[in-house]
């Protein structure tokens, strides 16, 4: 069971002190934050993707290599990469080249966002969303493990005999999680490839979240990767706790009051009562979220939302300290208690390596063409080298 952190990387004004952050300040926090969630023991940071204000993170890639070269263990990963407007070519290379410059410390989250007018930035239309993440997705699956590609679709010009560099390392490319809070067919897609569902449910009740997730298993079952009970899930979650239970909620209900993704809505204590934002005690998130499993079943990866709403950095570490030192240990010894030996673990670089048979080197060599630009016949290719 992995267990970590995420940020949709907003920019918000301090309700408390009338405060707001710089792009600058907001970039350093996350990087502060991203190396506490390493020190106090999680195992996962993941960073949004988004091209507009109030927030900051239009080059995740960018920002977790640099995480990268500060930390040792933690996994990065994003919440969400846009495959509807990026092109998966693009994607192809800068996640390959972020896995190699991080050890295989790369993961990342597929999704089609929550900005509408991102679409007409990047020159495509909102009414194809679901269809641009099914033809991108597809043609990304298939420059990550194919060296030489042949493409056609409808959304982008035809690809002939092109190469996507770097090439995975130790041949076995990021492992990729679907995420989405509405859309049966992006838990159907995830299914069919045997890749992760990611429920970001921090705005639904629980009854939805399992709808959704079981559907996916039925379908991971269906396509022949396993049982339904080894499908791979992973949920969102949000929590902001103090040793007191009251302290807790009069400190973080003037960032709810007027939260962007939330605030001028339902009452706090409605919204914690619908969703999975738990606003009290330690104990009280702990058994929450202990709770979870018997709704979608034993499950692979649980991330919260934590610095977000404008609250400041201060108070985000001081959450972090909280949930690593108290929260995670009580719901990892929670988590492994019953859980069944076939039932997976979180996939990582190195038990997908494993599973592959071992590492290689998945160099594609070639002399050099700047006038066609073709890579090599895949046929004629060298054999790969075995890495020892």
């Amino acid at each position: 069971m992995q267990f970590g952190v995420f940020s949709v990387s907003d920019i918000t004004t301090d309700p408390t002190t009338g405060r707001t952050p710089t792009e600058h300040e907001r970039i350093q926090a996350i990087v502060a934050i991203a190396k506490k969630a390493e020190e106090v023991g999680l195992d996962v940071f993941a960073l949004g993707e988004h091209h507009n204000p109030p927030f900051f993170s239009s080059s995740p890639t960018t920002t977790l290599a640099y995480i990268a070269a500060q930390t040792e263990r933690i996994i990065l990963s994003t919440a969400t990469t846009l495959i509807t407007t990026n092109d998966p070519v693009k994607i192809a290379e800068d996640f390959a080249m972020l896995q190699h410059l991080a050890g295989g410390r790369v993961d990342l989250m597929m999704g089609r966002g929550n900005t509408g007018p991102v679409y007409p930035w990047f020159g495509q239309d909102i009414r194809n969303g679901i269809a641009l993440a099914v033809e991108n997705y597809a043609l990304l699956h298939r420059l990550w493990r194919e060296d030489v590609v042949d493409w056609e679709g409808k959304f982008r010009t035809p690809l002939r005999s092109f190469t996507s560099t770097p090439r995975p390392l130790d041949g076995v490319p990021p492992f990729v999680w679907h995420g989405s809070i509405r859309s049966p067919q992006i838990a159907e897609q995830a299914a069919y490839y045997g890749d992760g569902f990611f429920h970001n449910n921090i705005f639904w009740n629980i009854e939805h979240t399992a709808q959704m997730v079981a559907l996916y298993r039925q379908r991971f079952e269906h396509y022949g990767h396993g049982r339904a009970d080894q499908a791979i899930v992973g949920l969102g979650g949000q929590a902001y706790m103090h040793k007191n239970s009251q302290q807790a909620v009069r400190e973080f209900r003037p960032y709810f009051d007027v939260a962007p993704v939330y605030g001028h809505g339902p009452s706090l204590e409605e919204f914690t009562a619908a969703t999975p934002l738990t606003v009290g005690s330690p104990q009280q998130v702990i058994d929450r979220y202990a709770s979870m499993r018997e709704h979608v079943g034993d499950y692979q990866r649980q991330l919260f939302l934590i610095a977000h709403a404008g609250l400041p950095l201060g108070t985000v570490l001081d959450q972090l300290e909280i949930l690593g030192g108290e929260v995670v240990p009580a719901l990892r010894k929670e988590f492994a208690t019953g859980r069944p030996a076939h039932v997976p673990e979180a996939p990582t670089h190195a038990s997908l390596v494993a599973a592959a048979g071992g590492s290689r080197d998945a160099t594609v060599y070639a002399e050099g063409d700047d006038v066609t630009g073709a890579s090599p016949d895949a046929s004629r290719a060298p054999e790969s080298v075995a890495t020892p």
